[in-house]
């Protein structure tokens, strides 16, 4: 039976929506003109009016009283250093989300910091992952480390990449903690799962009033504080639960691991850099698709959440397979193929029938259409 800890949670998703509520009150009553960065005009925005991204301010608030307020628990140690080693990337992301513009590098350095301080305050980084000769070098530590960090940032920086619609980040974030609680759980590994549940009702605080109609966005310290705060805890639960598969973790992240080299694969392919944005996405496909099909661009305040609803599916499946098969490698290795395929198919057919709504669209609806689209498709 779960005994989890309900104050906790409560105080989490208390202190989470309290806050994002007076951040959407407090940018309701300044001139949006007097703002340093305006989101609207970038290339990726999938909405329309300036909205506050400070829902990663909010999070980290909700956990850092969450954990003021636990120093008696038993786990109160591992949850203060956790959030300790995500400062540095929360801090440089915060300062993005404020208009200071740090770089993509600044970010990925800053990432990279932050999982560093994980590995030498707890200890603890990526063992194994079920893949022979890869485990056979992770044997030699500085490899080991090496490699956790890679996967950290990457991790981190694909949570920054799918937050393009209402819901869709924080619903990822929240299917990845509840599976990663439940995992933990399954192992006994209580206080991973305590702390885990404490981050799903901070994020539940934020959705409230992200989704449906986004009044306030993750921006990318949520985002990458998520990313951070997500994967260390699973490396966490591989270190002390060696029976757990790394493929389940896997299948954990595979919506955004796959989003973001499908990104990658996309841009080099095109000549681009790997950091330049795009529309792109596969779930600027589905919006996109929305609007030419059902409702038009200027229903995107509905197209937005809509094409997040149509989009979770593929972000739940894995999920929830993962726990089905976290202590069956072979399943869990097989299931990582078949969502592979499913997924590039599904964005090829995807690509395939925007080309041909293109075509029979109206001249007014082809215009709003992204000409990067029609380079993908060659």
């Amino acid at each position: 039976m779960f005994n989890v800890p309900f104050d906790w949670m409560t105080l989490s998703f208390g202190v989470s929506a309290l806050t994002n509520f007076l951040i959407i009150f407090w940018f309701a009553r300044i001139k949006t003109q007097s703002l340093k960065r305006n989101d609207i005009s970038a290339v990726q925005a999938s909405h329309l009016n300036p909205t506050v991204r400070l829902g990663g301010l909010a999070l980290v608030v909700a956990l850092i009283v969450a954990a003021a307020l636990s120093y008696s628990e038993d786990n109160w140690t591992t949850f203060v250093l956790l959030l300790v080693s995500a400062m540095p990337v929360f801090v440089i992301g915060l300062a993005e989300d404020l208009g200071y513009l740090a770089s993509p590098r600044r970010r990925l350095l800053a990432a990279t910091v932050s999982g560093a301080m994980f590995i030498a305050l707890m200890g603890q980084w990526v063992l194994h992952t079920g893949m022979p000769g890869l485990d056979s070098a992770l044997h030699w530590s500085p490899f080991a480390v090496t490699f956790s960090l890679f996967l950290a940032v990457g991790i981190s920086h694909a949570f920054n990449l799918v937050d393009g619609l209402n819901g869709l980040a924080g619903f990822t974030a929240l299917a990845a903690a509840l599976a990663l609680a439940t995992i933990a759980h399954q192992s006994g590994l209580t206080e991973h799962r305590d702390i885990l549940l404490t981050i799903a009702a901070a994020v539940i605080g934020f959705l409230i009033f992200n989704f449906p109609f986004g009044k306030i966005f993750l921006g990318d310290s949520g985002a990458y504080v998520i990313g951070h705060l997500l994967f260390w805890m699973s490396v966490s639960i591989l270190w002390n639960a060696p029976d757990v598969s790394p493929f389940a973790m896997l299948l954990i992240f595979f919506w955004p691991i796959a989003d973001t080299l499908l990104a990658i694969t996309r841009r080099l392919s095109l000549g681009k850099p790997i950091a330049q944005p795009d529309r792109l996405h596969f779930h600027q496909l589905v919006m996109r698709g929305v609007e030419i099909v059902f409702l038009g661009r200027k229903k995107r305040r509905i197209a937005n959440p809509l094409a997040a609803l149509f989009t979770l599916p593929f972000v739940f499946a894995p999920t929830i397979t993962a726990v089905m098969f976290a202590l069956d490698p072979g399943a869990a290795a097989m299931a990582c193929g078949l969502f592979a395929v499913i997924f590039i198919a599904t964005y090829k057919t995807g690509i395939w029938i925007a080309t041909k709504l293109r075509r029979s669209a109206s001249p007014k609806t082809v215009r709003t259409a992204n000409s990067e689209q029609r380079t993908a498709t060659k």
